[in-house]
């Protein structure tokens, strides 16, 4: 349990109010696409510098948080790996061996596909050494890498990366079955089903990546949220139990009252920073909302704007509260019990890191990536049953498909800091400037495909420990675009 324990720890001893683990860094790859806008660039907007593409270089304390966070995640892992003998292990701690080793996959796919350099149409893949960082992931570090390997420790390319995932999960699909812990902050046959779909999809071999998230779907521990679950004002989107992955927070793990998960995610609490009080809170982004169907409950978990026609059909955790928060605002993630009040209560929720609904996108898009007929009919026949009994598909071509199911998987995983692999991905655009944009004008910059600073920068002391990386770090994107005016 130490493992999950981390994931809620923050890393520097000055006071941060975003250091609060790996829920932070969820949020930072929100803040990062066009879905997720913020109400102000006051003081109180803690994540400005993610959201405006500044000091995102390697001298700067933004990326030595990510880099350092992320790798002590992998630390962790690697500590109980090497701890366990697997020819005396008994089977209860070969299932621990089997989470671990889970655990170690998914921060290891998070990072390579965070700081994988991918073209773009700010940056060249050429940094100021003169080498070309395209398609270089992280170095790898196990519990086999020795002190000095670490100081000369290549950044792996993404089949290396691949490999290694790979063969971590195949460990772990081996030993997880011994796990007898119901405990949803450790992984089991489901999610390893489901980082194995996430792993394939990035790799772009699509009938494995298909395979695997109809046998997480098959073996998920947690079914598809309802709409009663899911718009509950009580335990909307905070109780692990539905998930098949979540991580839970107590009053104990919590950072501060300010630095921790629902202080961001949250726009209804009295404590909070995504707060009417604090003026910042989270919506998501206008034209997003715009293009999702009225017949789509799911478009309840943010704030109709006034006169529209879902207006007044919102559900509060506080009607006055309520009825403060700007338009587009969220209402998904909901303090514990409804609690706006006290952040020792409001704030002892879970996060998701894995739900079953997201099995179902990626089937969908890695089937109409072969067949783009019956990757339709499978988006049709979730979102039928599950979201919008009206939802037609109306598009048909293979591009036109694939995007379409992605934007129904940004809205199914909005907030939940996912949707930034897919645009990574894909190559989508950053759209942030259009008439009656509700994005800060401050951060209103529009990409022709993936914006540059989707290529994150590794830390500082990483690359003056790392001779491999101070030679091959990925270039600055701070400051590689210009916001563009709107009205």
């Amino acid at each position: 349990m130490g493992i999950p324990a981390q994931l809620n720890r923050n890393i520097f001893s000055t006071r941060r109010d975003w250091d609060y683990g790996y829920s932070s860094i969820m949020h930072v790859r929100d803040i990062m696409t066009q879905d997720m806008a913020t109400a102000n660039d006051q003081m109180y907007n803690q994540y400005s510098a993610w959201g405006q593409n500044v000091a995102q270089g390697v001298d700067y304390v933004y990326a030595q948080f990510l880099w350092t966070a992320q790798t002590k995640y992998v630390n962790a892992a690697n500590q109980l790996v090497m701890a366990v003998d697997t020819t005396t292990a008994t089977d209860e701690i070969l299932g621990y061996l089997g989470a671990a080793l889970a655990y170690r996959a998914m921060f290891y796919l998070d990072m390579a596909r965070e700081y994988e350099f991918l073209s773009n149409d700010a940056v060249s893949s050429v940094n100021s050494q003169g080498q070309d960082v395209m398609g270089l992931t992280v170095p790898i570090v196990d519990e086999n890498t020795s002190i000095e390997d670490s100081r000369n420790n290549s950044r792996a390319t993404r089949d290396e990366m691949a490999a290694f995932i790979e063969g971590d999960l195949k460990k772990a699909e081996k030993y997880v079955v011994n796990l007898s812990l119901s405990n949803k902050s450790l992984p089991h046959i489901d999610c390893v089903y489901g980082l194995y779909a996430r792993l394939y999809m990035w790799t772009g071999d699509y009938e494995k990546a298909a395979t695997y998230a109809r046998l997480a779907i098959d073996n998920a521990t947690a079914g598809v949220m309802t709409r009663n679950a899911a718009l509950s004002t009580t335990t909307g989107f905070n109780d692990a139990s539905q998930w098949m992955w979540g991580v839970s927070i107590t009053q104990e793990s919590m950072v501060s009252n300010l630095a921790n998960w629902i202080s961001y995610a949250s726009c209804e609490t009295l404590w909070g920073y995504s707060t009417p009080a604090a003026g910042s809170e989270i919506m998501i982004d206008r034209s997003m909302y715009d293009r999702l169907s009225n017949t789509d409950w799911r478009k309840l978990m943010w704030k109709a704007p006034a006169g529209s026609a879902l207006d007044g059909q919102n559900t509060y955790c506080d009607a006055a509260l309520g009825a403060e928060l700007k338009d587009y605002c969220s209402l998904k993630f909901r303090p514990a019990g409804g609690n706006i009040s006290d952040y020792s209560v409001g704030g002892e929720v879970s996060y998701p890191l894995m739900r079953v609904e997201e099995m179902y996108f990626i089937e969908a898009e890695a089937v109409a990536h072969q067949d783009p007929a019956r990757g339709r009919q499978l988006l049709e026949q979730f979102m039928t049953a599950n979201r919008d009994e009206q939802y037609r598909c109306t598009v048909s071509t293979t591009d036109a498909v694939v995007e379409e199911i992605a934007f129904q998987k940004r809205i199914e995983l909005w907030g939940e800091g996912q949707a930034f692999f897919d645009i990574k991905r894909l190559n989508l655009p950053c759209t942030r400037s259009y008439d009656g944009s509700n994005h800060l004008p401050e951060e209103a910059f529009n990409t022709t495909g993936r914006a540059a600073w989707m290529n994150w920068v590794i830390d500082y002391y990483e690359q003056i420990g790392n001779y491999e990386v101070s030679e091959y770090n990925n270039p600055d994107p701070s400051d590689a675009y210009d916001p563009i005016p709107f009205n």
